[in-house]
C-alpha cells in the first residue's frame, strides 16, 4: 500500500524506487517516509533503459584539491595599484620631504610590520596624513610602488637612499635586494665605503662579505683614495687581520707609511701603534736593512726600533731556533680561501747544492710550521730527480760532487732510512723525473760531457730500468710534469746551440712517441715544473745570466701558455711540488746565492706568499716531495 501511495504522489519525471524505503508511519493523515537512500533521476520514461540505471560510482571528494586561480592575487593587486594611482578608496597619504604618496592602510599593513604596528597600535591609525621622518621622498615612492607591484629597480643612483628607507619600513626583501646589488658592485675603489655603509645600517651579511673582499684585494685597496681616509682604528683593524692576501709583508709596511705620510702632522702619533701589527720578521733581511731601518720616521720612535730589533733577531736564528721563536709578528697570514693543508703530510727536501753537493734531508711540518732533519742520504747528491711510489721516495741520478751518477737511493719514511735500488742505464744530472702509471721516468739531463735527449723508465714491479723513445732535442736542466696521462719535458739547455730553450715536448706512454707542443713565452733553463688542476706551471729558471721570477702556465686543452703572477724572488733550480691546491717552490738560487726560503702560490687569488719558516740552509738543485709524516 505504501509503495503504491508513493508512486501516486511522486511528481512526473521523478522515480522513487522501492529499494529506498525503510519505514513509514502516518500522523494525522500526513505520511512520513524514512528513506535510507534516495535515487532521484530527472529523465523521461524512454531514458530509463538498462544502461542508464547502472550504478555509477561517485568520485571521492574528501581529497580533491580546491580550485585555485594563480592570476587572482596579481590581478587584485593590479587593481589595487590602479585604484591607488587614481586615489580611489585611499585612506592615508604618506609624506616625505616634498613627496606625497596616497595608499591604502590595509595594503601597507599587510606588507610591512612597520605599517602594521603604526595602523593598529599608534595614533597614526586615525590620521589620514602622516609625515615620515628620516626617509627620502624618492625612496618612499619606490617602496610604496613595490608594495603594490612587487618590483623595484635598484641602481647606483638610488641604492644609498633606498636601503636605509627599506630598513626603516621593514621591507626586508628590498633591503636584501639592495645588499645584493652592493655586493655585485664591490671593487677595490669602493669596498671600504660599502663596508662602512653596511656597518652603519646593520647589514651584517654584506658587512662580512665586504670585509672579506677588502682582505682578498688588500694590495689594490691600499692604493685607492678610500684607504687614505680611514681612521687609525680602521687601519689597525685592517692590518691586524690574519686573513690579508698580500704577496709579502712589504705591502703592509708600505701602506702604513703611506697612510701616516698622508697627514703626517696628525698621524705620526699613531705610527708605533700601527707598526705593532706589521709583521716585520716576515720581511726579507735585505728589505729590513735597506728600507725599514733607513726609514726616518722609525728612527725617531723607540717602540718602532724595538720591533725592528725583534725582526733582525729573528733572521739571525737558524732552523729549530727560528721555529721556536714565537710572537704575533712571526705568525704568517692565512688568506681567505686558502686550502687547508693535510697535517699528516710533510714537505721533504732532499740533498742539493749548498754550495757543494750535500747529504742532508729536511722536512717541513705544516702543522707546527717548522723544519726538522731526517736521515741523511748514503752519499752526497744534488741535481737529482725525485719521485714517490708507494710512499717511498726515489732520489734518481744527479751529481755527487765529482761525478754524474746513475744510482738511485730510496727513502722509507716509516723507518727513516735509505737503501739502494737498480741504477739507470745512463748517468744523468740536472735531469727531469716524474711518476706516471706507477713507473718512474727519467728524462734528459747531462752525463758529464753532453746534454742528453734520451729517456728511460723504471718498472717498480720488475725492479729494472729500460730505455724509451728519445726526445727530438737534447735537454739538460729540464723540468718534467705529468698532465692527463702525458709526460711533458719543459725548456732546459741543449748544449749545442748554447741557448736556453723555450720548446716543450710531450710523451705518450701508449705510443712511445714524443711530439712538440706550444713553446713557452720565454726561454727557461732550470725552471721548476709543477702541476695543479690539470695545468702545467713553469716557474722561474734562467736565460743565460738572467734569472727569472716570472711564471707561466700551460693548458693542454688549448695548447697555449699564459702568464700568472711573478714570484717574490728570482729563482732557478728550485724544487716545485703541489699540495691541496697550492704550489710550493722550494729554495733554488737567484744567480748570486742559494735560497732557504719557500714561496707558495694560490691559483685562486693569483698571489705568491713566503713561508715564515726558512730551511736550515739555502739549497739549490734540491729534490722535493710530499710524503706522509714519518712515524719514527
Amino acid at each position: 500500500m505504501f509503495e503504491k501511495w508513493c508512486l501516486n504522489h511522486v511528481p512526473t519525471g521523478l522515480r522513487l524506487f522501492p529499494c529506498c524505503f525503510e519505514k513509514c508511519s502516518i500522523y494525522g493523515g500526513v505520511t512520513k517516509v524514512k528513506i535510507n537512500r534516495l535515487l532521484l533521476r530527472h529523465a523521461s520514461q524512454n531514458s530509463l533503459d538498462e544502461s542508464s540505471q547502472k550504478h555509477i560510482p561517485r568520485s571521492e571528494t574528501k581529497h580533491k584539491l580546491p580550485y585555485r586561480n594563480p592570476q587572482h592575487f596579481p590581478r587584485a593587486f593590479d587593481n589595487l595599484n590602479l585604484m591607488r594611482r587614481q586615489s580611489q578608496l585611499c585612506d592615508v597619504v604618506l609624506v616625505a620631504d616634498d613627496t606625497e604618496v596616497p595608499a591604502h592602510k590595509m595594503v601597507l599593513a599587510s606588507c610591512s610590520p612597520y605599517f602594521h604596528a603604526m595602523f593598529t597600535s599608534f595614533e597614526e591609525s586615525r590620521q589620514e596624513r602622516i609625515v615620515l621622518q628620516d626617509i627620502d621622498g624618492s625612496a618612499l615612492q619606490l617602496l610604496i610602488d613595490y608594495v603594490y607591484t612587487a618590483e623595484v629597480l635598484v641602481t647606483e643612483e638610488n641604492v644609498q637612499v633606498l636601503l636605509p628607507a627599506a630598513n626603516l619600513l621593514q621591507l626586508t626583501d628590498v633591503r636584501d635586494a639592495c645588499c645584493d646589488f652592493l655586493q655585485s658592485q664591490l671593487h677595490p675603489t669602493n669596498c671600504l665605503g660599502i663596508r662602512a655603509f653596511a656597518d652603519l645600517h646593520g647589514c651584517l651579511e654584506l658587512l662580512s662579505i665586504a670585509e672579506s673582499y677588502v682582505e682578498q684585494h688588500f694590495t689594490e685597496v691600499v692604493e685607492c683614495e678610500e684607504f687614505l681616509s680611514l681612521t687609525s682604528q680602521q687601519v689597525t683593524k685592517l692590518i691586524s687581520s690574519d686573513r690579508l692576501t698580500t704577496p709579502s709583508e712589504e705591502k703592509v709596511f708600505e701602506c702604513v707609511m703611506s697612510w701616516v705620510s698622508g697627514d703626517l702632522s696628525n698621524r705620526e702619533q699613531y705610527l708605533a701603534e700601527l707598526m705593532e701589527y706589521v709583521r716585520l720578521p716576515l720581511l726579507s733581511q735585505d728589505y729590513l736593512i735597506q728600507r725599514v731601518e733607513e726609514e726616518p720616521l722609525l728612527k725617531q720612535d723607540t717602540q718602532c726600533k724595538d720591533y725592528l730589533i725583534e725582526a733582525m733577531k729573528y733572521h739571525l736564528l737558524k732552523g729549530e731556533q727560528k721555529a721556536m721563536f714565537k710572537s704575533p709578528r712571526t705568525k704568517p697570514r692565512q688568506p681567505v680561501g686558502l686550502p687547508k693543508v693535510n697535517f699528516s703530510e710533510v714537505l721533504l727536501v732532499v740533498g742539493g747544492q749548498a754550495p757543494k753537493a750535500i747529504r742532508s734531508v729536511e722536512c717541513y711540518d705544516f702543522k707546527d710550521e717548522r723544519w726538522f732533519p731526517v736521515a741523511e742520504m748514503p752519499t752526497r747528491r744534488c741535481r737529482c730527480g725525485i719521485a714517490v711510489i708507494n710512499g717511498k721516495v726515489y732520489a734518481v741520478g744527479g751529481f755527487n760532487g765529482s761525478l754524474r751518477v746513475r744510482t738511485v737511493d730510496v727513502y722509507d719514511p716509516t723507518r727513516d732510512s735509505w737503501s739502494s735500488c737498480a741504477s739507470m742505464e745512463a748517468r744523468r744530472s740536472t735531469l727531469g723525473v716524474a711518476t706516471l702509471n706507477s713507473c718512474i721516468y727519467a728524462v734528459g739531463g747531462f752525463d758529464g760531457s753532453t746534454g742528453l735527449n734520451s729517456a728511460e723508465m723504471y718498472d717498480s714491479k720488475a725492479y729494472e730500468w729500460r730505455m724509451i723513445a728519445p726526445m727530438s732535442t737534447r735537454r739538460s736542466s729540464v723540468g718534467v710534469g705529468v698532465v692527463s696521462g702525458f709526460l711533458y719535458a719543459v725548456g732546459g739547455y741543449d748544449g749545442a746551440s748554447r741557448q736556453c730553450l723555450a720548446s716543450v715536448e710531450c710523451y705518450s706512454p701508449e705510443s712511445d712517441v714524443w711530439t712538440s707542443v706550444a713553446e713557452m713565452s720565454a726561454r727557461r733553463s732550470g725552471a721548476g715544473v709543477g702541476v695543479l688542476d690539470g695545468l702545467l706551471y713553469a716557474v722561474g729558471g734562467h736565460d743565460g745570466p738572467l734569472v727569472r721570477k716570472s711564471v707561466e702556465v700551460y693548458n693542454p686543452d688549448t695548447n697555449g701558455w699564459s702568464p700568472v703572477a711573478d714570484m717574490n724572488l728570482c729563482r732557478r733550480n728550485a724544487g716545485v711540488i703541489a699540495l691541496t691546491g697550492l704550489l710550493y717552490v722550494v729554495g733554488g738560487d737567484d744567480g748570486t746565492s742559494n735560497l732557504a726560503s719557500v714561496e707558495v702560490y694560490n691559483p685562486k687569488t693569483d698571489v705568491w706568499t713566503l713561508l715564515p719558516a726558512h730551511m736550515g740552509i739555502g739549497r739549490s738543485y734540491a729534490g722535493v716531495a710530499i710524503i706522509d709524516k714519518p712515524g719514527f
